[in-house]
């Protein structure tokens, strides 16, 4: 089944920019503190793209004396912005599409007042997803994660990281994985593959999580790694899930198999940072309980906190991440949906936006920031994606806004008219 349409990008250049943020920076490495507002932008701005790269970005009347376009102007598709705000496109640094039905019962059970772990108990939560993917075809999944990726990009998001995770053996895990590369190859946009076996004890391994951490170490991640399925190993690390001590062991095998490393950690209760840090993780995600004295290894690390805030929404839960002691700490902070059938079955990263401005407190400039280079900083890709400059991927979107506080500003809407993903335009503002 064909499900994309991956054409050959043309020369781009897109005019009449009301707000570019080109998110450019001397600094080397993720924004932090005051620097993750600084936005780079440029008014009355252009963008040209080559080959699906950034060529240049600055003023419309710059642009217009490029030598090069001068010289080929009449081969090159132009795209009239009309005075919007253009962005670069969101990186979803943390997502579990790889699933086949949404959680009804979890949620009905929610509303009339059971806790997360009080439905895990009862045989809901993560454990719920797994008999639908074991019992899927890969064929099914692959057109399942399509669909999302689809979904994601109608948002404005152009890099997807994607975990496996609700198959909890062998077989499923890397049914999962396999189906997550079917349908990034056939998406314009990039997909960044997390293997996540150690999502949950399932449960054939109830009551003995080491017999189940050994085979994740031991059966299942040497076959991740040898069919070159994913690049990062992740783990949820929390009361109900995996120890600090099994989350270490995990991830130090990891190292074994040259497999970059991250984490879910303080979701449902605190856990001590360091004997996690030492492994050099590439983000830390969820965040919402954190003792302030892992707040200074945390900030001289390059780990980045993901904050995902759709899923505190999406629980019911009164207390959010607190972003502003991350970031007056120094930490480098993320934002990510969380997409999920248990806790965020969210696509869009601008509803994620508005969650962190207005529960947790980050100004539209800071959850920009968040939503795009230091996303991408979160996946170890900032050297392509992420900020709007020339060398780098010509993946941005264009929003119909004048001012980009529009963006977080009207919640639950989808004001991402254009997507140019690896240097080829779609979205409604074509048609």
């Amino acid at each position: 089944m064909q499900y994309g349409n991956c054409v050959k990008p043309k020369p781009l250049l897109l005019l009449n920019i009301a707000q570019l943020l080109t998110l450019r920076s001397a600094a080397d490495g993720a924004r932090r503190g005051t620097a993750l507002s600084d936005l780079g932008i440029i008014q009355d701005a252009a963008v040209l793209c080559l080959a699906g790269k950034i060529i240049s970005a600055g003023t419309t009347k710059d642009a217009l004396r490029d030598p090069w376009l001068k010289k080929n102007r009449k081969k090159v598709t132009e795209i009239d912005c009309g005075g919007r705000v253009v962005l670069p496109g969101f990186v979803d640094s943390h997502t579990h599409p790889v699933f086949i039905h949404p959680r009804l019962v979890d949620f009905e059970k929610r509303i009339s007042g059971a806790n997360y772990e009080e439905i895990a108990e009862a045989g809901g939560g993560i454990r719920s997803s797994i008999d639908g993917v074991r019992n899927a075809s890969k064929a099914a999944l692959t057109e399942k994660v399509f669909a999302v990726l689809a979904d994601f990009a109608r948002h404005g998001t152009t890099t997807v990281e994607a975990k496996s995770g609700y198959g909890l053996n062998l077989e499923s895990e890397l049914k999962s994985l396999e189906a997550i590369r079917a349908a990034a190859r056939e998406w314009a946009g990039t997909v960044v593959p997390t293997f996540l076996g150690a999502h949950a004890v399932p449960p054939e391994y109830r009551g003995r999580s080491q017999e189940y951490v050994d085979l994740v170490c031991n059966d299942m991640m040497p076959a991740v790694a040898k069919r070159k399925l994913a690049q990062f190993v992740d783990v949820f690390c929390d009361r109900g899930a995996f120890s600090a001590a099994e989350t270490a062991q995990i991830l130090r095998a990891a190292e074994k198999y040259s497999l970059a490393v991250r984490a879910h950690v303080g979701q449902l209760s605190e856990t001590r940072l360091d004997p996690l840090l030492r492994c050099q993780p590439a983000s830390l995600d969820h965040m919402d309980h954190v003792n302030d004295a892992d707040l200074p290894a945390l900030a001289r690390s390059d780990t980045v906190a993901t904050f995902v805030p759709g899923a505190n929404y999406f629980l019911g839960l009164a207390r959010y991440p607190n972003a502003r002691r991350f970031i007056e700490s120094g930490v480098a902070v993320a934002l990510a949906t969380d997409y999920n059938p248990g806790s965020s079955p969210m696509f869009s990263m601008p509803m994620a936006m508005s969650l962190a401005c207005t529960h947790m407190k980050m100004s539209p400039a800071e959850a920009i920031g968040a939503a795009t280079i230091n996303g991408a900083w979160a996946l170890r890709i900032a050297d392509r994606k992420g900020s709007i400059e020339p060398g780098k991927d010509a993946d941005f979107s264009v929003f119909e806004a004048s001012d980009y506080r529009e963006i977080p500003y009207w919640f639950g809407a989808n004001l991402c008219g254009l997507m140019i993903v690896n240097g080829v335009p779609s979205g409604r503002l074509l048609s």
